[in-house]
C-alpha cells in the first residue's frame, strides 16, 4: 500500500465515523470507520518505514586499481 492508499483510507474512514449519521440495521458504520482508519494509519506507518530502510541501502562503486579505462599517461607512450 503506498502513502497515498493509506491517506485515502484514512479519509474514507473518518468521513464514516464522524460525518456520516446513518443507522443501518446489520451493519454499523462507525466501527467500520474505524477499522478503516486504524488500516490506514498501520499502512501509512508500514510504508513510511520501507521507504527509510530503502532510503538506507549503501552504493558502492568498484574502481580498477589501474584506473579502468583511462588511457595511458602521455610520457609512457
Amino acid at each position: 500500500m503506498s502513502f497515498g492508499g493509506s491517506i485515502l483510507l484514512l479519509v474514507i474512514g473518518a468521513i464514516l465515523t464522524f460525518a456520516l449519521n446513518v443507522k443501518l440495521g446489520f451493519l454499523n458504520l462507525d466501527i467500520v470507520g474505524i477499522v478503516l482508519m486504524a488500516a490506514g494509519a498501520l499502512g501509512l506507518a508500514l510504508t513510511s518505514w520501507a521507504y527509510a530502510n530503502r532510503r538506507r541501502t549503501a552504493r558502492t562503486t568498484v574502481v580498477e586499481p589501474d584506473g579502468g579505462d583511462l588511457p595511458p599517461p602521455p610520457d609512457a607512450l
